[in-house]
């Protein structure tokens, strides 16, 4: 008898083993409830299925307001009750302070070096001191108001038309604010809006558009190697070559608005007393340039992007 043929004779031996045990650990260690069996590889994923808020919903309502499940090779904790999860935020939030390291937040997030998805820690602390103080406290805000304002303006105004157009037409509201958000975004960043009737000939506000939709896409999707890396062993991940070019695509963006300011600056042309994000940190830069690189500061830019998509 051949050690292939022994081997597939007793596997499913081995898996039940490695099942219990991992079961029995599971239990040693004290960790919170978790549902049986945790299948080899692909963990608990088989138990998720749509929707998803009634699936885990339905495993709180068997294991309680908090237990434990393996999505693949990540350990997830389900947290379901108002009081676990304030204990998670308040008395333990250091322990949950950092982010899973998913495939789109290393291209999109800067090598995990972003705002959202750097680990706790030092460099996390500064950029979030920046983004409350220098970018996003209430003297900064107030400053940029008259931004959010006209593009309300703006809004209700292309609304009012419409409505004089056709009295029976169905307005789409998700779409038209979301423009306005972008629009807002941008101007408060880089003075500049992407979306409306006079972008519609404009070359950059078409790349811009592009690269939100392809960001919306690669972002909302998932990546079956986050959960279970050894896919992207054996399978040629055409997702990371998506964000490897919509890395590239977004970084060219920022790069082209710094080096505007930057050109502004140099003719003295001057900084406006209602200053954008990208001037700001440009003037931090002139201050402190070892820290406050272009890298920084397209992460700082590209991070309020993505936060509305």
């Amino acid at each position: 008898m051949d050690i292939a043929h022994l081997f597939y004779m007793y596997l499913p031996l081995i898996l039940a083993l490695y099942v219990i045990t991992r079961h029995l650990i599971h239990k040693l260690l004290n960790f919170p409830p978790t549902p049986f069996p945790v299948i080899p590889l692909i963990g608990h994923l088989y138990l998720l299925k749509k929707p998803l808020q009634k699936t885990l919903s339905n495993l709180s309502d068997s294991y309680g307001p908090v237990f434990f499940l393996w999505l693949g090779s990540r350990p997830v904790l389900v947290v379901s009750s108002v009081s676990a999860a304030e204990e998670c935020f308040t008395k333990n939030d250091i322990n949950f302070a950092n982010r899973p390291q998913f495939l789109y937040a290393k291209y999109l997030g800067n090598n995990y070096t972003s705002l959202i998805w750097a680990p706790y820690g030092d460099h996390w602390r500064n950029l979030r001191g920046i983004s409350s103080i220098e970018l996003l406290s209430s003297y900064r805000l107030q400053k940029l108001s008259q931004i959010r304002l006209d593009e309300v303006q703006t809004l209700m105004h292309k609304l009012f038309l419409s409505c004089n157009e056709n009295k029976y037409q169905t307005l789409q509201m998700k779409p038209a604010l979301s423009k306005l958000m972008f629009n807002v975004m941008t101007r408060m960043i880089a003075g500049k809006r992407y979306f409306g009737e006079n972008t519609l000939k404009s070359e950059e506000a078409k790349r811009f558009q592009e690269i939100i939709a392809e960001s919306s896409v690669l972002v909302g999707a998932s990546n079956t190697g986050d959960f279970m890396p050894f896919i992207r062993w054996f399978v040629l991940n055409k997702m990371e070559k998506r964000l490897k070019n919509l890395h590239k695509k977004r970084d060219e963006l920022a790069q082209k608005w710094i080096d505007e300011f930057r050109d502004k600056l140099s003719d003295n042309s001057g900084e406006s007393e209602d200053k954008s994000m990208i001037e700001v940190l440009l003037s931090l830069q002139q201050r402190e340039p070892d820290y406050y690189t272009d890298e920084t500061i397209k992460s700082l830019m590209l991070i309020y992007r993505v936060q509305f998509l």
